[in-house]
């Protein structure tokens, strides 16, 4: 049997990048690496089955886009020592009102919020107080990312009856809009990155997407060390190792999670995307998974991998 000590799930060409680093940390761990892709899934599910390859942490980054990869993802679920992101406790997090409830009842603070049902169960609504949402407020659906079906200029219930047919089998959420106190010219909005126990505040541009790291003398001068404690919060209510979420800083002081948990994200670097996460963060996220899987290798002097392709193409 041929055992690797990481094995990634990805379909993203732009993930390209992010998983050449990820093989390199690994090697620098002394540890195996095989990539699962939609090319070699076919030939890898029977070596699975059949207990001839074997993996004993296992990362997805593909099953969220492609349902072909989740008969891999359910073999992780019986046989890897670890997974992470398990798919159970990742699909709980996709759905915005799912998190929305389970953030508040921990004590963090989220924007203030209207949860309605999907079109589809209940077309008809009853009558709405949106005053607590103030004169414009924010219509999103409860799964997507990347902005899709969000629509941040909502003045009326004739924009979110509209919305809700666009969507109609999805729930939806009306919240109020979070504007940010800014810090030397710069809102302050930030997403921050968290990875097994490590937290990667950033300045996050809405216009741009464009990141820029938060120093420790600026984490010092504005008291932005509450970001890490955030991040570290929702770790623990969602139980997933690597994740991103949205904070602005309101001129009250209130730290306010505006996007709660996003997962997959965007790896991308920046050294090759205008908008990409920086490239030290990429890294050191990949340093960090390895390490993660180097706590279930077996000692180096009885890894035997050699023979083992490392693509099983």
């Amino acid at each position: 049997m041929c055992t690797f000590d990481l094995g990634v799930a990805w379909n993203w060409k732009y993930d390209a990048d992010f998983v050449r680093l990820l093989g390199t940390a690994c090697r620098l761990q002394g540890l195996s690496m095989v990539e699962i892709t939609a090319g070699n899934l076919d030939g890898m599910l029977p070596l699975l089955d059949e207990g001839r390859v074997g993996m004993r942490v296992f990362l997805d980054r593909a099953s969220d886009t492609d349902p072909r990869f989740l008969p891999l993802v359910r073999w992780a679920h019986s046989h890897a020592s670890y997974h992470v992101n398990p798919y159970e406790h990742a699909r709980r997090t996709w759905d915005k009102t799912t998190m929305h409830p389970t953030l508040m009842s921990a004590g963090l603070a989220t924007p203030v919020t209207i949860i309605l049902p999907a079109y589809a169960e209940h077309p008809e609504l009853p009558p709405l107080d949106l005053s607590p949402l103030g004169d414009g407020f924010t219509i999103k659906p409860a799964h997507g990312g990347g902005g899709e079906g969000v629509i941040t200029g909502a003045t009326c219930i004739e924009h979110v009856a509209a919305a809700r047919r666009e969507h109609p089998t999805d729930k939806y959420l009306l919240q109020a809009h979070i504007v940010p106190v800014e810090l030397n010219f710069r809102p302050a909005w930030f997403r921050v990155i968290y990875c097994a126990d490590r937290v990667y505040p950033c300045w996050w541009d809405t216009r741009t997407h464009v990141y820029r790291m938060v120093t420790f003398a600026e984490e010092c001068r504005y008291g932005l060390s509450p970001l890490h404690e955030i991040a570290r919060a929702i770790a623990l209510l969602c139980r997933l190792d690597l994740f991103s979420t949205e904070v602005a800083l309101t001129p009250m002081g209130l730290f306010v999670i505006v996007d709660y948990v996003n997962d997959q994200i965007d790896l991308r670097p920046e050294s090759t995307t205008f908008d990409g996460v920086p490239d030290k963060i990429v890294w050191s996220i990949a340093e960090r998974l390895a390490l993660l899987a180097a706590v279930y290798a077996p000692p180096r002097g009885e890894r035997r991998h050699s023979h083992c392709s490392q693509r099983l193409a």
